[in-house]
This record gives structure tokens, sequence and C-alpha cells, in this order.
């Protein structure tokens, strides 16, 4: 098969034949109709993730048609649209059975402790436990875009903020997750603000539901209380950075939930925490890491109810041969939405 491969961390991205893989027992093989080109798999290349084992084949957001079933696959079967959230669970520890398969001790990541989906084709273990079937009126490239930064995000608002109709929510950084972010939040009835350091991106954020927009550049804190009369009441770090984790929670008001989604990684790793604000505010500081596969059907019947349009945040589609030097460009990107590979043929 065709494939993006590395072999030394920030090196060189190959489009070049590969080994087709085989499923495991409990695994399958999907053959790639589409796959996300998302910031983690630029971390992942240039060596930020322990997990990577070079050589590498990265990609983690995507979507396609099972090609081939492992012997104990039981609820699916070759020719299914599917799905998988980039975290999947064993299916046997003790978080699983809680079902918490996006912190599962043992997690299998495609693109990660896995070859990934830059790629003809892709093996994913854990199969019954992980997948998710697609309907047939959701497009291929829509389904990719929600492998990582939209389902981050909807866990993010939905299960771990609990957002509630009416309440202020401010999204720090408007990439992928920010934006995705800002959409959900807006379809579970938050007034939200938006926060970056490029104007262009909060115009884009109104389109998405933003109500106001803060240059990052301005006493965000300040701003952010100012405009909710008293501070928000969640507030996300979607990018990741000490600037960004600690205005996050300083623009808080009292008992607000301050989600981090943003990797914290290299000189941001140890973010400095307003804890004195923490306490006397009683505020609540929560992770959240990726979506389970169950979760996925609240996911999609917002989409396919028109109240989320994730679809509108793919800005272009391109060839997999094009996909090493979209990656490379991944840290200087400066556009407004999500890049998906959909023609592995060219």
């Amino acid at each position: 098969m065709k494939a993006v491969l590395f072999e030394k961390f920030g090196g060189a991205l190959n489009c070049i034949d590969v080994r087709d893989p085989t499923p495991t027992p409990g695994g399958v093989v999907i053959r790639v109709a589409a796959s996300g080109i998302c910031r983690s798999d630029w971390h992942g290349w240039m060596g930020h993730d322990a997990d990577v084992r070079l050589p590498h084949v990265p990609g983690h957001e995507l979507a396609g048609v099972v090609a081939a079933v492992g012997a104990n696959v039981t609820r699916f079967r070759v020719g299914d649209r599917v799905t998988v959230p980039f975290v999947s669970g064993c299916g046997r520890c003790e978080q699983c059975a809680k079902g918490q398969q996006q912190i599962c001790a043992v997690q299998f990541q495609p693109g990660f402790t896995a070859w990934g989906s830059f790629a003809e084709f892709v093996a994913i273990d854990y199969a019954d436990t992980n997948l998710v079937k697609l309907p047939d009126s959701l497009d291929f490239v829509t389904a990719a875009s929600l492998g990582c930064r939209f389902a981050t995000s909807f866990r993010a608002i939905v299960d771990q903020a609990r957002v509630q109709p009416g309440e202020w929510v401010a999204i720090h950084g408007c990439g992928g997750v920010g934006l995705s972010a800002i959409m959900i939040a807006t379809a579970m009835g938050a007034r939200v603000i938006a926060v970056d350091i490029d104007q262009t991106k909060l115009d884009f954020a109104r389109r998405f539901g933003a109500e106001i927009g803060v240059l990052a550049t301005a006493d965000v804190k300040a701003a952010i209380i100012e405009h909710t009369a008293g501070g928000a009441h969640v507030s996300m770090d979607a990018l990741g950075s000490r600037v960004t984790c600690y205005n996050s929670i300083a623009c808080l008001r009292p008992q607000g939930r301050h989600v981090q989604v943003g990797l914290m990684l290299g000189a941001h790793a140890d973010p400095p925490v307003p804890m004195g604000l923490v306490i006397a505010k009683e505020l609540q500081v929560m992770g959240s890491h990726g979506m389970q596969a169950h979760r996925y059907g609240a996911m999609l019947d917002l989409i396919l109810t028109g109240r989320v349009q994730p679809q509108r945040l793919v800005e272009k589609t391109i060839a997999l041969t094009a996909a090493p030097a979209e990656l490379a460009a991944m840290d200087s990107f400066r556009g407004t939405g999500i890049t998906v590979i959909n023609d592995f043929q060219h």
C-alpha cells in the first residue's frame, strides 16, 4: 500500500510503498477513505510523543470501510462504514469496565502506539470495543474530521464541563479544537467568548457562534470578567500554553470550571497555575482526553439533526502525496480550518 512514512523524528516524510497490514484476532483493517491532518500528528513526527516508534506512519483522524476482520471480532464485518476514536480502550481493564476507554492504561492509538491512517489501509485493534458505525448520510470527509478535534471538544464541553444553557464559556485558541468547542457550546445554548492572538481567527469564530472576540494581546482576564459581569462559568484552553492555561483559570467566576484540552509540551509542560484563585473561588480544574466510542451516538445525533455542522470546519481536501508537505507546515499553519486527505490514488 501507499503510506506516508518517516524514519527519523523531524526527518523526511516520504509517500512510499509499505507492507499491507493484517488484522489481529481482535482487530480489523480499514480501507481509509479520509484522514484528517492534525497538529498532534506534527507532534508525533517531531518526537514529542513517547509512544511513537520508528519507522512510523502518522494519522489518527480517520474514516473508511472495513476491509478485513480478525477471527475474534463479532460486531463488525467487511464492508461496514466506520470511524474510530483516536484513543481506543482495551475493553478489559478497570477503566474500560467503567466506560472510560479514553483513559485506558493500555490504550491503542492509531498514528501513535501503532501505524496510522496516512495510508491506504490502517489496522485497528480492540475493534468490538472501539469502532463506530457511520450512518450512510454522513460523508467520510466529515466523519474523519470528527476523530480528534471535534470529538475531543464534544466530550470536554458536554461531558466534562457540563455546559448549561445561558452560561458564559470562554475558549482560548481558535484552531480546530477551539472552533469545534465554540460550535458545540453554542449548540448547548451557551454564550461564547473566543480568545486568540489573530483577529482573522476571531472573526472566523463569530461565524461558528462566538458572541465576543478577545484579542490575546489584551488583558484577557480583565476583558472576560468585564464582558461577563464576573467571569466565565466555563473556560477551556484549546491551545496548550503557559499563557492560555493561566488565563483560562484566571478568567473564571466563583465555582467556575476550567477544562484543559490543549497539550502541554516542551517549555509549556509545567505551567503556572493560580492556585490561590482555585482555592478562594472553589474552582474546578479538569483535563479532557479524547472521547469513548459509546458517546459517539450523542455527538452524531447533533450532527444529523443539523444542530452542529462540523463539515463547515473542513477548509480543504488533498491527496495522500501532498500530505508530507502539509504536515511539515503544520507548526506554522495560520489557516482557519481542517485539512483532510481524501485521495489515496494520486
